[in-house]
């Protein structure tokens, strides 16, 4: 197969990650003789200090024209510390989401085995804790009017949806319920908000044409502290564009690190793959950033065409560095193992060896039904 692939690095830690997301890309080219264009274009805070604009329009043209972009992160601390800023980096990647349709955002929270001492909840809470978000990524209150009055003490926000905007990844979400444990919960705030019931409504028409799904309708507090209690209840998640950005973050706290969890971002055309954590500026440069977020986001990339087999030897080779304690600082705290060599270990391991044959790989992989 060949691919032309977009990567955005973007501030922070986003280049270091990424760059291991593309070494055991190569690895997977050399193992699986496919071949993969790399291009490389700014976005964000990086992007903004050369051309003023944190989607410069030729980053937005490459990304039209790539097969998939894989995404580093976006963020940084001179922005994030002015709020009288008129043009933030986040401004880049919420405009790539709405320029090409990625109306859908994927993300994954599975809990693996050798980490169940890293969660903050007890192991008993969090053993066996494998859900999917389906959060809604280009509507809701992140993309409508915005208003602040002259003196600037008064401010609103309109959280607007339509039924088309919920119906499209209504459908995705059943679908990929269809095929993991067959349920679906909800989540919305209903007894309060108009768009809610909008949701509710239309997804309940949908539920009609997937009978083999159970599915069920929480608020969205209750879903937050459900998260926190009995994780393993939930199988497939959806919900809308602020809702999902919470418990996604929620996700990275059972499992114990925000830099284990990837996520895909669907549109009709366009799909682009990037770990969910931020851009740590604080961490740049110091080679101790966790790169396997962005390294599970080329698993949904390579799963999202279908190449599952080579999807899974990188999970594999994950897992080998996690079961080996080849990890970053943030999982075992006094890791002498940096990015980089994270990022060696498993792009030499993604090539089968006798260590790695008996893993199960109903424990580690992400799910073949992930990524519609």
């Amino acid at each position: 197969m060949q691919l032309k692939i977009a990567l955005l690095g973007g501030d922070g830690i986003g280049p270091e990650v990424l760059a291991q997301s593309v070494k055991c890309l190569r690895a997977i080219e050399e193992t699986f003789n496919h071949k993969f264009e790399y291009v490389e274009a700014p976005v964000g805070a990086i992007a903004m200090s050369g051309s003023g604009k944190p989607l410069p329009n030729e980053t937005l043209k490459l990304c039209r024209e790539s097969d998939a972009i894989l995404f580093g992160a976006i963020g940084a601390l001179e922005y994030d510390n002015n709020p009288e800023a008129k043009v933030r980096p986040e401004q880049g990647l919420l405009s790539l989401r709405k320029e090409l349709g990625l109306f859908a955002n994927v993300r994954p929270v599975k809990m693996f085995p050798t980490l169940l001492k890293n969660s903050p909840l007890k192991e008993s809470i969090v053993r066996g804790t494998d859900l999917v978000i389906f959060r809604e990524l280009t509507g809701g209150i992140y993309f409508g009017e915005k208003t602040i009055s002259a003196d600037g003490t008064k401010a609103s926000d309109v959280c607007e949806y339509s039924e088309k905007e919920i119906s499209r990844i209504a459908h995705m979400a059943f679908k990929a319920a269809k095929r993991r444990r067959k349920k679906l919960t909800l989540v919305d705030k209903a007894n309060v908000l108009e768009s809610s019931r909008l949701w509710r409504k239309t997804v309940t028409e949908i539920a009609k044409s997937y009978p083999d799904v159970t599915w069920e309708a929480m608020f969205i507090d209750n879903a937050a502290v459900q998260m926190m209690l009995k994780p393993t209840q939930f199988d497939v998640i959806l919900t809308d564009n602020m809702f999902g950005d919470i418990l996604s973050d929620q996700g990275s706290v059972i499992i114990g690190s925000v830099g284990l969890l990837p996520s895909a971002s669907i549109g009709t055309d366009n799909a682009m793959f990037e770990p969910f954590h931020g851009s740590y500026p604080q961490a740049k440069g110091k080679n101790i950033a966790n790169p396997v977020a962005s390294i599970f986001s080329t698993v949904m990339m390579l799963q999202h065409f279908g190449l599952e087999e080579e999807a899974n030897s990188i999970v594999k080779a994950v897992h080998e560095s996690l079961s080996r304690k080849v990890v970053t600082p943030d999982i075992l705290g006094s890791s002498k193992y940096g990015t980089d060599y994270v990022g060696d270990f498993i792009s030499e391991h993604i090539v089968d060896s006798e260590e790695n044959l008996n893993i199960n790989d109903e424990n580690i992989g992400l799910g073949k039904s992930t990524i519609i």
